[in-house]
Order: C-alpha cells, then structure tokens, then sequence
C-alpha cells in the first residue's frame, strides 16, 4: 500500500512538472510574439502596388481577437485614407517606383472626400511623368471616381460599369409602430431636422426632402464635374442616364458597352493585365503565377518611409463615426476614449492641435465631453483647427465649435445644427394584450417615463423643454464660435445638411482644404516656419497581440484571393446587406439607451466593413429577428 501512494505521488508530481513546463513554454512563446519585431521588406523596384481590398476609412476599427476567432471568416480589410493617399503620393518622387497600379477588383468603396483625395495623389504621379493603372471587375460610384485619374483603366472581360449617383432611399416605419401599437415620442427642434421621421412618418417630409435634393445635387456636380475633368473623354452623362441602351447596343455585353463609352480604355483579364505591366515594369523574380509583375504593396512603401519627426509637434485627434458615450472605438467615435487621448496629450508639448473630423454626430453627451478636452488644449494657448472629411455634421458640428479655423472640402457633408431626442412607450401593445398599468402618483412625475403605463403631460413638456434648451446651447456655441449673430445663424441651422462649399458661402466652414493644409495652417499659426513641424497622431497603437491578429485578419496585400468578389451581383448584395444594417440600427436606437442627439439621416453613414457583410445567420434571420423585437 505504501508502495502504491509512493507511485502516485511520482506521478502527481510528474503530471504537475508537465502542466508547469506547458505554462511556462506557452508564456515563453506569447512573450516571444508580443515582443517579435517583424523585418521590414524592402522596396522593390517596379510597380506600387495598392490592392484595395475593402473599404477606405478615415480610423480603421480595431479587430477584436475574440470575435476574429469566433467568426468563420476573415473580417473586410479597412483601409485609411492618409496612408493610401501618402504611399500614393510619395511614389511620385520614389526612383524605385516606375508605375503605381490600383487594383480594384474587391473594391467596395469609402467616402467622396476621401476618393477625391486619392484622386488627386493619383494626379501628383501621373503629373511626374509615371503611369497609373487600374483594373476591376465592376467600376461603381467609388471605384471609379478613382479610375478616373488613371492612365489606364482596364475592366474584366466580364464586369462592367455602373455609376448611380448619390442618393437613395431610407426606411420609415411609422406604419409597422402603428400596427403594433407603439406610441414614439419625438422631442426635437430644427424643421429639417430629420432623423426622427423613420420612426413618426411613412414617407420623407417635404423639408427634409428639400434639403437632401440640395445637398446632394450639389454633390453628384462635384462627381460629374471631377470625373469629367480627369478623364474628358467618359460619357458618364449616357451610362447614368442611358445604361440599359448603352448595354444593347453593345450586345448585351456591359465590358464592351463601357469600352464604347469611354469609361474604361481596355479589356483584360487579371493575367493579361499583370502581363502589361510586367512589360512596362519589370517581372517578379519570385513569382512565377501568370499575371505577377515586379511591385512593392503599399503597405510596404508606408514600412520604409516612416513620416518624419523633426521640428514642432502638431497634434492631430480624429473623431470618426458615430459620436456615442463611453470608450467605443476606434471606428466609433467613444466621446470617454477621445477625451481621455486627448488629456493624456496635454504635456505633450504640442506646438497646435488639429481635430480630424468624420463623423454624422450622435451623443450630445459624448459630443460635450470631446469638446470639453479640446477646449482644455486650447487653454494652453495653442492654435486649434478642425480638418473635416467626408461628414462632419450634428455632434461633428458640436465638437468643431473650438476650433480657430475650420476646413472642408466641397464635397463634405456639414451643418445639421439640430438636436432631438426618440422614446417609444408601449401602453397600447399592452391593452392589447389585456395588460393595464395604475397605480398612485405623488406629483405629476412620479413613475415617470413610465414606458408602459405611458407618459403623463408633464413629462411631454418637461422632455420638449430639455431638447430646446439643448438646441439654445448648440445655437450659443456656433454663433460664438463663428462670431455670427443669432439672427443670422438661425435661418441656416435648423438642423439642415449642407455641402462643403456652401457651408464656407454661409460662414460655417473658413477654407477649402484637406489634412495637410490644416495642419500646414496650424503650424503657421502656432509661428512655426514651412516645413518646420511633424504630426503627433494622438491615436494610441493597438497592444501587440491585438497588432498581431489585425494582421492575420485579411488577406495579404499583394493578393486579395480570400476577398469578396465586387462584381455586380456583389454591388447589389453589398448594398442589400447595408441597407439591413441600416434597419438593424435603426431598431437598436428605437429600443436603446441613448439620450439627446445631434446626429443627422442625411449624412450618409461612415463606410465600414460590416455594413457590406451579411449579417450573422443571413439577412432573412437578421430581418426576422428585427421585426419580433
């Protein structure tokens, strides 16, 4: 007996020893990950290569571990704005690179000031004497917009072109509450503060369709003008108009009609194209695959010429999203995270501080808070500016009030100085259902909001005195900050979207301008001399497991095979797939937790990965799970 617990001790100890050695190997090799520097590749000489394989942002989101490894596929790659447009530029003056190449073929879009951007980055090269090429399967609003500013555009064989302009339709489910028996309040102030309407009215009002048909003629003529000024020879009048006439009289073959059309300049295979490249630039010694061609991926271009670091510091803090209470984010614009980014930067000696803003508003909450922090910068004394994007609007509005100077773009979507607030009772639902709420009320408020006995008179006038004053405070902030009086501010307020360029006729916005042009103005302001300041980006660095995942989280640069293919099939399904995360959204802030908020319907939506992804379980489950709820 002895001798038997003797063995079992021996083999307790050597199954401890084991579960020891196990943990220690395991933290060894996480310690070993975490603290791995990769090697940077060299750049190639030959082509640049920018697969954009996914979405363009202004703040890619932070890819969660947990839910990479819960998902059964990868997650859509985002790509931001800055670097896209800063390897594109800096190729311009790279001897290495003899051709820049954008291949488009898993494309699924991103904002119009971001396009116009790379567009312009596209023009810088072309301009230094070296070819832009583009190839795609399907060119669409976005796409194309880009394509445009190419020496080339190849289009698949089997694609097409397809531009449909901006607009469309949002969802309204006043009758779906009705039948179901849901009273919403509505407490708002602004006429054409409209993204109240889904939830009180089954089609547009009148005002907010007035604004929208403004706001976005006015975009669809920059589109035309920009597109047409690239590339003279699109007939992009005919393909929006015409596009069923333009396919027949090719055959039925959509490739050869946007060949006719001008829109693109040949027709290729992803092979045939790389072949013409590797012509012009050289073969890829380390690829045999038809089609390879000698190139450095973007993000390798990005790795080998870090951004500099001499001279005074401009800060930059970017707000993209939606605006919303907490530490949402990045991708979600948490109004606690981006206070606390800011705070954390106040001993950061910074020489002025420039607000990156793309975002439809959200939180005035949230909104506060940011703008509270910006204002404790600009109590040291430094210069601050506001450098809007492709939406700055409502809460984006709101945190913008600080700034010395704001700049725009014409094609951005600002203004929308309104203010509301949504609560949905279900007293009725329950009558239906036999259910009765009573009961004893001291005053007037007791119990109250009461969202299923209803709400009393009171509370109605006490909510609606909220919001305005609300609005009364947002209307101070603008005018103040626009040294524009009441009178004249009001008309233009009212909670209505404007575009860029008649938001700087109105006084809302000072310049024209992107990122660099106001920092360039902030440093100038803060007495630095040209060229004598570097950016400071606030954005902290994601921890290096979370960098680790991120990588793995889509494909590499120089192949999107895993990607979704962007034809038009793809196009329609991507848009459906938006169109009930809309839906989805909408549900979730009917039913959610969210106070006051300056957020406007117009804005169109920050573009995310997600939004183009069918929800989980299909989007037949997600709608049915939506109208149950």
């Amino acid at each position: 007996m002895a001798f038997a617990r003797k063995v079992w001790k021996l083999l307790v100890a050597i199954k401890d020893g084991l579960v020891l050695l196990l943990l220690l190997i395991f933290f060894g090799l996480l310690y070993a990950a975490l603290s791995y520097t990769p090697t940077v590749a060299a750049v190639k000489e030959g082509a640049l290569l920018v697969t954009l394989d996914g979405v363009v942002v202004e703040e890619p989101q932070i890819i969660d571990p947990v839910s990479l490894l819960l998902s059964n596929s990868a997650p859509t790659r985002e790509h931001r704005a800055l670097d896209v447009v800063r390897a594109i530029e800096g190729a311009a003056d790279d001897d290495r690179i003899k051709a820049v190449v954008l291949d488009l073929d898993y494309f699924l879009g991103g904002g119009a000031v971001h396009m116009e951007r790379i567009g312009e980055a596209m023009d810088k090269v072309r301009a230094a004497g070296k070819p832009v090429l583009t190839h795609a399967i399907l060119y669409a609003d976005d796409s194309y917009q880009l394509a445009a500013h190419a020496s080339e555009i190849w289009l698949d064989p089997l694609g097409g072109a397809l531009v449909a302009g901006p607009g469309g339709t949002n969802l309204y489910y006043a009758d779906l509450l009705d039948r179901l028996n849901v009273n919403v309040h509505v407490y708002r102030v602004g006429t054409y503060k409209s993204a109240v309407e889904p939830y009180v009215l089954n089609q547009q009002s009148e005002p907010a369709a007035e604004a929208a048909r403004a706001l976005y003629d006015t975009i669809w003529t920059n589109y035309r003008e920009g597109v047409t000024r690239a590339r003279p020879k699109a007939q992009i009048d005919a393909v929006v108009s015409e596009p069923a006439a333009l396919i027949r009289a090719a055959g039925g073959d959509p490739a050869r009609a946007a060949l006719a059309s001008g829109m693109v300049d040949r027709l290729g295979t992803r092979a045939a194209f790389g072949a013409h490249i590797a012509e012009m630039v050289g073969a890829d010694d380390t690829d045999e695959a038809p089609g390879s061609f000698a190139h450095s991926g973007y993000r390798t271009w990005l790795d080998n010429n870090p951004l500099p670091t001499g001279g005074g510091a401009i800060g930059v803090i970017t707000v993209a999203g939606e605006i919303v209470d907490g530490e949402a984010g990045p991708g979600s614009a948490g109004g606690t995270r981006i206070a606390e980014q800011l705070d954390d930067a106040l001993n950061n000696d910074l020489a002025a501080l420039v607000v990156r803003v793309d975002s439809p508003g959200g939180s005035v909450l949230a909104s506060e808070e940011i703008r509270q922090a910006i204002l404790r910068h600009k109590a040291r004394g430094i210069p601050v500016v506001v450098s809007m994007a492709n939406v700055a609007a409502s809460g984006g509005y709101w945190i913008s009030t600080p700034a010395d100077a704001i700049f725009a773009e014409p094609s951005t979507i600002t203004g929308s100085i309104g203010v509301f607030a949504v609560l949905p009772s279900f007293e009725r639902t329950l009558g239906e259902i036999g259910v009765n709420a009573d009961g004893v009320q001291t005053t007037p408020l007791s119990g109250q909001p009461d969202v299923l006995g209803g709400f009393t008179p009171e509370l109605e006038q006490v909510m609606q005195a909220q919001v305005e004053g609300t609005y009364s405070r947002f209307l101070s902030l603008v005018a103040k900050s626009r040294n524009m009086p009441l009178a004249r501010l009001a008309p233009i307020a009212e909670g209505r979207v404007w575009a860029g360029g008649t938001a700087r006729q109105l006084g809302l916005v000072d310049r024209f301008g992107g990122l660099d042009d106001a920092a360039a103005f902030a440093a100038a302001k803060a007495g630095l001399d040209e060229g004598a300041w570097h950016y400071d980006f606030l954005d902290p660095e994601p921890d290096p497991l979370t960098a680790i995942f991120a990588s793995m989280a889509g494909p590499d640069e120089d192949s999107a095979a895993s990607a979704r293919r962007a034809d038009l099939f793809a196009h329609v399904a991507a848009a459906r797939n938006a169109m009930i995360a809309n839906m989805l959204r909408d549900g979730e802030r009917l039913m959610g937790e969210a106070g006051i908020e300056a957020r406007c319907l117009e804005c169109p939506a920050t573009m995310r990965a997600a939004d183009t992804a069918p929800p989980p379980g299909g989007w037949f489950a997600a709608l049915r799970a939506f109208l149950a709820a």
